[in-house]
């Protein structure tokens, strides 16, 4: 099993203490899969817009997290 996997079927635990431990392992991986798909796009010159629209939130809300320093890298 991969770790997405054990993660996955702690997450369910009965044992709240492995559950929310995998719960918080999950969002740190998520949040880690997250950057690096939006770095993707990013560098296949996809819109703040069209990134926004696949994670199903604002443009706003996706350009304040992942914006950083890229505007100036980038001149957007």
């Amino acid at each position: 099993m991969t770790e997405a996997t054990d993660l996955a079927e702690d997450a369910g635990s009965k044992d709240p203490r492995v559950g929310l431990r995998a719960v918080r392992a999950l969002r740190t991986l998520l949040e880690k899969l997250e950057a690096i798909q939006v770095t993707n796009a990013r560098n296949q010159d996809w819109s703040w817009q069209e990134i926004a629209e696949a994670l199903g939130v604002s443009k706003q809300a996706v350009h304040q997290k992942h914006a950083g320093g890229r505007r100036l890298r980038k001149g957007r």
